[in-house]
């Protein structure tokens, strides 16, 4: 599977290492995995500090509230799995996690209009989707390859989450 094909269906929308919050909105114990920003209705953080936020702050985002997901309340979301043959080894693995309209629709952006998402990836990827894109590709926010969580820094379909 070619990268670019293969990032368009392993989204990934932001990464930070600091307090987190789970699906339902309140604090939880771990590192924020997923920052979802931008015309929001459900939020559980406030706005971007640049001098503790710095990784965001330094990829230009702005936003002054957000959503943060920590794994626990990725893994409780629904997911879907698929079998994509990697490039970076040519052999098949199984990736799974939620969709990302799914952790979209959480953190209570619109469904309908003319939605764009941009996602970013830790390693500084960039891309802006339309939400029609988004769903009718059926993207995923890669959780798992192979049965094991996606390592922070690993060798992993998007840079690792």
């Amino acid at each position: 599977m070619k990268k670019r094909d293969f990032l368009s269906r392993t989204a990934l929308l932001g990464i930070l290492p600091v307090a987190t919050a789970d699906a339902a909105g309140s604090v939880a114990r771990g590192p924020v995995l997923l920052t979802i920003s931008g015309d929001i209705a459900t939020a559980n953080r406030g706005a971007l500090d640049p001098a503790l936020d710095q990784m965001l702050s330094k990829h230009g985002v702005v936003f002054d509230k957000a959503m943060e997901l920590d794994a626990a309340a990725l893994y409780r979301l629904p997911k879907i799995t698929f079998k994509p043959t990697l490039e970076y080894d040519a052999k098949v693995h199984t990736l799974s996690g939620p969709l990302v309209t799914t952790v979209l629709e959480l953190a209570g952006v619109a469904s309908g209009g003319a939605v764009s998402v941009g996602l970013r990836a830790v390693d500084g990827y960039n891309v802006a989707l339309s939400l029609a894109d988004l769903r009718n590709y059926r993207m995923i926010v890669a959780t798992h390859m192979d049965g094991r969580p996606l390592a922070l820094a690993g060798s992993a379909p998007n840079g690792g989450l």
